[in-house]
C-alpha cells in the first residue's frame, strides 16, 4: 500500500514539474510582450516616413503621404495628419465633450501574420453612435476608458481633424492595458454627435 502512494506521489510530482515547465514555455514575461509590441510598431513605421518630434510651429505635413510624427515624448503615440482642422480658432477646451468615429486594427496580429482587419470601431456604420470623451478630464470613466492616446492629437490640431494613430498599450484602452497590444487607429473628431 505504501508503494502505491509513493508511486502516485512521484507520478504527481513529475506531472506537476512537467506542467510547470510547459507553462513557463507558453507564458511570456511582461518585458517580452513590451519587446514584441515595440517590434510590431517599428515594423509598421519602417514602411513610412517618421518624424521624431512635433514641429516647433505645430504645422504638420498633411495627407495620406504625410509622415508619422512621434507626438508623445516616450514614443507611445504616433500621428499622421490627414486633415488638421482649424488649429487656431477651433481648439478643444478642457472638459469639452468631443465625439469621434474610429476604426482600429491590431498591429501585433499584422506583424505576426500579415492580417489587416478591423478589430473594433464605429467608423463604417452609421447605426452605431459616436463615441465621446470629455477632453483632458480623465476623472470621468467615460473619458479615461479610451486611454490617453486618442486625446493626444487634440493638443495640436483643431477639433474637426482626421488622423491615423499608432497607440501602444500604455496609452490605449484602459481595459486592455495588460494585453500589451499596439493598435493602428483611423480617427475623425467632432464637436457634436453624428
Amino acid at each position: 500500500m505504501k508503494r502505491f502512494f509513493y508511486d502516485n506521489r512521484v507520478l504527481l510530482l513529475a506531472m506537476t514539474v512537467l506542467m510547470a515547465l510547459t507553462a513557463c514555455d507558453d507564458n511570456e514575461s511582461y518585458a517580452d510582450k513590451l519587446n514584441e509590441e515595440r517590434n510590431a510598431v517599428n515594423a509598421y513605421l519602417a514602411n513610412h516616413r517618421l518624424v521624431m518630434s512635433v514641429p516647433e510651429d505645430t504645422v504638420f505635413e498633411v495627407g495620406e503621404n504625410a509622415p508619422f510624427y512621434r507626438i508623445d515624448p516616450d514614443g507611445n503615440v504616433y500621428m499622421q495628419v490627414l486633415k488638421p482642422g482649424d488649429r487656431i480658432n477651433d481648439r478643444a477646451k478642457t472638459s469639452e465633450p468631443i465625439y469621434f468615429r474610429y476604426s482600429r486594427y491590431n498591429l501585433a496580429t499584422w506583424y505576426a501574420d500579415g492580417t489587416w482587419t478591423i478589430t473594433s470601431g464605429n467608423e463604417n456604420t452609421m447605426d452605431a453612435s459616436s463615441c465621446s470623451f470629455n477632453y483632458l478630464d480623465y476623472t470621468l470613466p467615460s473619458s479615461s476608458q479610451w486611454g490617453y492616446g486618442l486625446q493626444y492629437p487634440l493638443l495640436f490640431l483643431g477639433v474637426e481633424c482626421e488622423v491615423n494613430l499608432i497607440i501602444k498599450s500604455q496609452y490605449g484602452f484602459t481595459s486592455e492595458l495588460s494585453y500589451v497590444t499596439p493598435f493602428f487607429f483611423h480617427v475623425r473628431y467632432y464637436h457634436s454627435q453624428i
